[in-house]
């Protein structure tokens, strides 16, 4: 079988490169104009997106404005249910109806988690309710719930369909619907927000269709492959006893795939509460708009409790809907009793919300029983800082001495066609001339866009952020396998990890590091290093026990067990790992520019303050294309060294 690389061993590929090489690091240092990018050639594409969209909102407006109108219904209703209530206009009075009581609502969540779930499920729901309510996050966590509950119906819906046409049609899948996903998965989540902003206006609206845009592509992937993997004998069954290609569809295909597609749905609660919350920027309101507020005026206490609040409502979601997707991945249906079952809920949230008109304190939890840290935590990050603070002083600027700047010199004084050059070469040596192309056809946005410079203190972090996950990640997951009891707990803190939405990382970051490439570093890091343990610790699960065995008997240390055993047999699934951890630097970009980065991040931060639409979307075309050129060279990286592992070919 033909191969598009070159083998990067063979004399030929040597050969190739090396006086390749030599002459693009002579032309950057040589020719003038190679040194820093013409302004000259640049192109002023952003200004021509943001008078296009100008231009569009113009003529289109009005269409928009009644869409959104019409898409403000169930979203004024769902907050109304679950926050602020309504008010019904009579003839010559106002009656205003109170949201659902808080008794009704944590009844509802402790019963239906008991069900689903069992006793510990309920028990983590009770918890989690109890905190929101003796904190004082209720009202705001009702209306980041009320958000969830309108946009993750729209997102499945939306990701379904898109899935289900990509797998009629696998060419259009391969061309079209995998490398939109790519670019939608890899655009930071600030870029959705600025043209929903210019065309849908500022409000929960705008929040919402971002929302779903942002959250559907898990669920377009799962549904492809899912269905892709369904067994042939399914497929020819509903042949067999006549169905249409619809009958086929939705009644035999989807309900087979339906595990793999509890997963899928899983995964967008989560991305839609991550992006509710950087969606409370255009007025989506709730704990997300409190974490910001508390950002932007350095209240730790207050930003340390609604911060918290999120994690809570994450964890409350995501193990509902585990329970959930477990109990229907394993067939237990409760079909004769659902209806009745939904019935008496329905009946027990309206019974606790007219008592509530009565008794105030089964309609609004009461006040005096309410407790904040908010001044204790103050108090604690200032004797932190009082009495360490030469200590990290010292730790910070060690790692800017010796790690960040170094990287941040060399990639910001290095001629641009050096750098260009150079990795567009390995990309074609790695991959062929298609990863080749794509390299080239990237860095040429990069510059003609005028981003080059941005670009490469985006790489400096990024960089920065994987080196220090690397060398975090690598020992901590062999740890973790080598000592069972270490990886049990290792793992719940990656669950935790992984859950917290990536607004909460800045906080505890704030208070000890202040502002700063530091505290924007040990974000990226703290959000990043989950899929560097996740996968090493897979892949140093998944080495075959025969080999180990081999070793064992020909007597290998077990530092000589790791070295020419383990470390070679997972390698490339360890790159995958690293390949992940540059995407979720790339996305936890735009967030540390609320810490005063000044990378793609600040540009697309930038463009959403000021409205200005092509600024915001150029720079996010950047950070997605840079993170898919990124993912494919790490990806054929892993793909060749599973090919060339010993026993790879039987």
């Amino acid at each position: 079988m033909a191969t598009w690389g070159i083998d990067l061993g063979t004399w030929r590929a040597r050969w190739l490169a090396l006086p390749a090489g030599i002459v693009i690091v002579a032309a950057g240092l040589l020719l003038p104009w190679a040194d820093r990018f013409p302004r000259a050639w640049q192109l002023p594409l952003a200004k021509c997106v943001t008078v296009w969209n100008k231009a569009l909102a113009a003529e289109i407006g009005g269409s928009t404005r009644f869409f959104a109108h019409f898409i403000e219904v169930p979203i004024s209703a769902a907050i109304a249910l679950f926050a602020k209530g309504a008010d019904l206009r009579l003839a010559q009075s106002v009656l205003h109806l109170p949201p659902l009581s808080w008794v009704g609502l944590v009844g509802s969540a402790i019963w239906l988690a008991r069900r689903t779930g069992g006793w510990r499920l309920a028990t983590i729901q009770a918890v989690g309710c109890a905190y929101l309510l003796v904190f004082g996050q209720w009202t705001a966590a009702m209306l980041t719930l009320a958000s969830v509950v309108i946009s993750v119906p729209f997102a499945l819906g939306l990701g379904v369909l898109l899935g289900l046409a990509a797998y009629r049609v696998p060419k259009v899948n391969k061309w079209l619907v995998t490398p939109a996903l790519d670019l939608m998965q890899t655009v930071p989540a600030f870029a959705y927000l600025i043209p929903m902003l210019i065309l849908f206006g500022f409000g929960p609206v705008s929040a919402m269709l971002a929302t779903v845009i942002f959250a559907l592509p898990p669920m377009a992937r799962v549904t492809t492959l899912a269905l892709s993997q369904l067994s042939p004998e399914i497929v020819e069954l509903a042949a067999v006893i006549g169905c249409t290609r619809a009958q086929a569809m939705w009644r035999v295909l989807v309900p087979s795939a339906m595990p793999m597609l509890l997963i899928g749905f899983k995964q967008t609660v989560m991305m839609t509460l991550n992006m509710v919350i950087i969606a409370s920027m255009i007025g989506a309101g709730g704990l997300g708009f409190d974490v910001l507020l508390a950002l932007r005026q350095l209240d730790i206490g207050r930003g340390f409790e609604a911060g918290s609040a999120i994690v809570v409502l994450a964890i409350m979601l995501d193990r509902q809907g585990r329970a959930l997707a477990s109990g229907w991945s394993k067939g237990e249906e409760r079909r004769g009793g659902g209806y009745r079952l939904g019935l008496g809920g329905a009946a027990w949230l309206l019974l606790t919300t007219v008592l509530g008109l009565w008794v105030a304190a089964v309609g609004k939890f009461p006040h005096a029983f309410q407790i904040t840290t908010g001044n204790l935590l103050n108090d604690a990050v200032t004797w932190i800082n009082v009495n360490f603070f030469d200590t990290i002083e010292a730790g910070r600027v060690f790692v800017l001495l010796h790690l960040m700047n170094p990287i941040r010199i060399f990639l910001t004084s290095a001629p641009w066609l050096a750098v260009a050059g150079l990795v567009a070469l390995a990309s074609a040596l790695l991959g062929g001339w298609r990863l080749g192309l794509l390299a080239v056809l990237v860095l040429a946005f990069c510059l003609l866009t005028g981003l080059w410079d941005k670009t490469m203190i985006t790489l400096y972090l990024c960089l920065s952020a994987a080196i220090v996950s690397v060398l975090m990640g690598l020992p901590l997951a062999f740890a973790g396998v080598c000592w069972l009891g270490f990886g049990r707990v290792l793992n719940v803190w990656i669950e935790l990890l992984q859950t917290m939405p990536s607004f909460v990382y800045l906080i505890p970051v704030v208070m000890l590091f202040r502002v700063g490439d530091i505290a924007a570093l040990i974000a990226i890091v703290a959000f990043a290093v989950t899929p560097v343990i996740r996968y090493t610790m897979a892949a140093f699960e998944a080495v075959p026990g025969h080999l180990i065995e081999a070793g064992h008997a020909m007597g290998c240390s077990p530092a000589q067990m790791l070295r020419y055993i383990r470390l070679p047999m997972a390698l490339p699934a360890i790159l995958l790992g690293i390949s992940q951890c540059f995407l979720f630097s790339l996305a936890m970009v735009v967030i540390t520019a609320l810490v005063g980065t000044r990378d793609l991040g600040q540009e697309v931060y930038i463009a959403l303050t000021n409205a200005d639409t092509g600024r915001g979307i150029v720079a996010g075309l950047c950070l997605g294309l840079m993170g898919i050129l990124i993912d494919r060279m790490f990806k054929v990286a892993a793909a060749r060294l599973g090919r060339s592992e010993p026993g790879a070919e039987t």
